[in-house]
């Protein structure tokens, strides 16, 4: 009897990981591209390369500043940072397409601005948009790197959450 307890909790405990994000749960949604699917030409490097606009859902109410960042896994050498944004006010609730929030890290294109999706050789790419609730505002050298940025913020994260979009480059 106790071995069917515990493989029953075994067997639901990944179902509670999966779940969907509740109505108050803090959240990381866009208007132009829905979870796990095609972030718009507009947005990459084969349109506009302008930042997307996001939106910041329930934003925990002890939150000093908040930091995103935006990164491809899938890149040939690497997870490739296309941008890097932190000390933005925690009463922000969105980001407008082409603005900046906050202060800018520098990217692996080596540019203090978003970089938009631009995968190599027509392969499709995961672009993951992290957002962190922090219980500081951070304080680190001038123009850091997607991982000094990641190292300031540990010790202080409330809350995180992610936005997965995908791109991949027409072979033509």
């Amino acid at each position: 009897m106790k071995t069917r307890i515990i493989l029953m909790g075994f067997l639901i405990s990944p179902l509670l990981v999966w779940a969907e994000p509740g109505p108050n749960d803090f959240q990381l949604i866009s208007p132009v591209f829905e979870a796990n699917a095609a972030i718009p030409k507009k947005y990459t490097c084969s349109g506009e390369d302008i930042n997307p606009p996001l939106t910041f859902k329930n934003v925990p109410a002890q939150t000093k500043s908040l930091a995103l960042t935006v990164s491809d896994p899938d890149a040939p050498k690497g997870t490739w940072s296309h941008w890097i944004v932190y000390n933005i006010s925690p009463g922000t609730t969105e980001i407008i397409e082409n603005t900046n929030p906050g202060t800018e890290g520098l990217n692996d294109f080596g540019k203090y601005t978003y970089g938009g999706p631009c995968p190599p050789g027509g392969k499709l790419h995961h672009y993951i948009f992290r957002l962190y609730a922090l219980n500081a505002i951070l304080s680190i050298n001038e123009r850091p790197t997607l991982h000094e940025v990641e190292k300031a913020l540990q010790g202080h994260i409330i809350a995180k959450t992610e936005l997965i979009g995908t791109f991949q480059k027409s072979p033509f």
